[in-house]
């Protein structure tokens, strides 16, 4: 538990909190928030006055920072000039976000669906899949998270989806995780083979022609920062075209500079031949104002041309979000922030993590690029038994999350891991600055 905040203010605030708001993925009893006052670049501070170093970006989307000032400054013009309008009208800001986001495609991906995050991006894509295909079932990986809508959840490997299985259509795949490799794997590139040989032999078994889309993270986010190893992408992609699959990139968590560069799809694909729809929100204005799409490729966007599409969403395209995201890719680029996060990833906290590792009896793995990590911990190097079973916590990782916020950082603990994914301005002192505490935690 936290202490209670000392501040009057905060803990009014904090008592209001218990007494009316209805938590995400919570015990509501046993909720404990810190009441932050206020935030700025890569710090928050609670009302009594306490900074955090916020090594997650808060469920990794503040990726330009907090308080950007030509990100407020772009909602409040959007504001001033228009601050709502329906979807039966259009309007500047939809019309330019929707203009900047597929100029990041060249030709391929000219048309946007906008929704209010990232579930509905996902649920939406996977409508577009199965209507443009006539095919029903999608395919996902286990370790996978792809939002908390019907198809979404279902769609989603991780043990949330397990309360929440109301939709059908939906069947599962294991995706490459090397350290513990389902495949009996030693190398990257057994494990790539492996992992594909897999898919293959789920698809042929699913049945090719009722298969409508493989949705895939193109790096695994909440369920264990996943790297693909080389080639794997780029496999995923073959299948598809050889089965006729609509091929569904994830790029909520992993995209807008995550990576190192600016989808993380692109570590492995070619730009001639990107998946066929691609998920986005979080980072697609930094989380200012609640958005997302469906970037959508030619001739699934053409299919649509003579044909009704039965989806759609009260908010699709709200002025007040679209107006922030041409911003913030502006910011992105103006500032290198994609090439600062694949230099601090690859220079300095992937080297510091490494060598964490190395010193550290309890650290078992730890992997990622660009600013998306994650450490695993176990209770033994030699059996890899993890520090909390699947889908739990532990009193060990709550006792390691509590020193870690106790020292000013904060951290993404989920199961056994500790996910680090700072936002993309993050210097190379706030990392050692993170680092330091990682390491007086977990190697004392």
């Amino acid at each position: 538990m936290s202490p209670a905040p000392a501040d009057a203010n905060g803990r009014r605030i904090y008592d209001l909190d218990h007494a009316h708001v209805f938590n995400s993925w919570a015990v509501q009893g046993a909720w404990d928030p810190i009441v932050i006052e206020r935030a700025e670049g890569c710090s928050l501070w609670d009302c009594d006055g306490k900074e955090y170093l916020d090594f997650a970006s808060q469920q990794v989307f503040t990726n330009v920072g907090y308080q950007h000032p030509k990100l407020v400054a772009s909602i409040q013009a959007q504001a001033a000039e228009m601050s709502v309008m329906g979807v039966n009208f259009a309007n500047r800001a939809r019309s330019e976000a929707a203009e900047a986001l597929t100029s990041l495609f060249g030709e391929t991906h000219q048309k946007v669906f906008f929704t209010n995050g990232g579930a509905d991006a996902n649920e939406n894509a996977i409508r577009m899949a199965r209507l443009f295909t006539g095919r029903r079932k999608v395919l996902s990986a286990y370790r996978s998270y792809h939002g908390n809508t019907g198809a979404a959840i279902v769609a989603t490997g991780d043990q949330r989806r397990w309360p929440n299985e109301y939709a059908d259509g939906h069947a599962h795949f294991f995706g490459p995780y090397l350290y513990r490799s389902e495949f009996g794997s030693t190398t990257a590139e057994e494990e790539s083979a492996r992992a594909l040989a897999h898919m293959r032999h789920v698809i042929e078994l699913e049945g090719p022609p009722t298969i409508a889309a493989i949705l895939l993270e193109s790096v695994v986010g909440a369920a264990g920062v996943l790297v693909p190893p080389p080639g794997y992408l780029r496999g995923v992609r073959a299948l598809c075209d050889e089965f006729g699959i609509v091929y569904i990139a994830d790029e909520v968590m992993s995209g807008f500079g995550r990576t190192g560069l600016m989808f993380g799809f692109e570590h492995d694909l070619d730009a001639s031949n990107p998946p066929d729809l691609i998920t986005v929100a979080k980072g697609i204005n930094s989380g200012y104002v609640p958005i997302g799409g469906v970037i959508i490729s030619n001739p699934i966007a053409d299919f649509f041309d003579d044909k009704f599409y039965p989806g759609g969403l009260t908010y699709s395209g709200h002025p007040l979000a679209c107006g922030s995201i041409s911003a913030n890719l502006e910011i992105i680029r103006d500032e290198g922030l994609v090439d600062n996060a694949a230099a601090i990833g690859s220079d300095v906290l992937g080297p510091g993590l490494h060598q964490l590792a190395a010193s550290s009896e309890i650290v078992g793995d730890v992997r990622g690029i660009g600013l998306f990590w994650a450490i695993e911990l176990v209770r033994d190097k030699a059996t890899k038994e993890p520090l909390a079973s699947y889908g739990a916590s532990s009193p060990e990782m709550a006792q390691i999350t509590r020193a870690l916020t106790a020292a000013g950082l904060l951290t993404l603990p989920i199961g056994n891991r500790i996910h680090l994914s700072p936002p993309l301005p993050v210097t190379p002192t706030q990392t050692a600055q993170a680092l330091h505490t990682l390491t007086m935690v977990l190697a004392p």
